[in-house]
């Protein structure tokens, strides 16, 4: 005889409930960042929104795959960004007048940016290593 084998994975189950209130909470404190006279540099501004960005991305797609690993769910979130980042050298008008709306910028973007890949990474690792330790936690390690 075989052991029963299950078709659900072995790993942690992330809520999707706390997975879109993970990236709830992103999004206010990004358009905080962008928005709200804070004082901080510029740059801290920018990329911090960026890395904010691919943060909420990570978020959203952790909540549309729980059931997947982190490395699963950092791919995937690292491939949307490198392709909307991407995207950003395809100019057609309605692309092009969607980026001048404010949702089109938030979504989007406007301009390509090599940096902001950098910062996409940055905020997908800090997603990642989030995710990773409330794994560890929820484990009681």
């Amino acid at each position: 005889m075989t052991p029963a084998t299950t078709s659900r994975p072995t790993g942690r189950i992330r809520s999707r409930g706390g997975c879109l209130a993970a990236g709830l909470a992103i999004i206010v404190a990004g358009l905080s960042l962008r928005f709200v006279p804070l004082g901080l540099p510029m740059g801290i501004v920018k990329y911090g929104g960026s890395a904010l960005w691919a943060a909420m991305v990570y978020a959203l797609v952790a909540a549309l795959l729980p059931h997947r690993n982190g490395q699963a769910i950092l791919l995937v979130a690292g491939a949307i960004a490198l392709v909307v980042e991407l995207s950003r050298l395809v100019h057609t008008p309605w692309l092009d007048a969607f980026r001048l709306t404010l949702p089109g910028a938030l979504l989007l973007g406007r301009i390509f940016s090599p940096w902001n890949l950098v910062a996409y990474a940055a905020g997908l690792a800090a997603s990642a290593l989030v995710d990773r330790w409330a794994g560890l936690r929820a484990k009681g390690g």
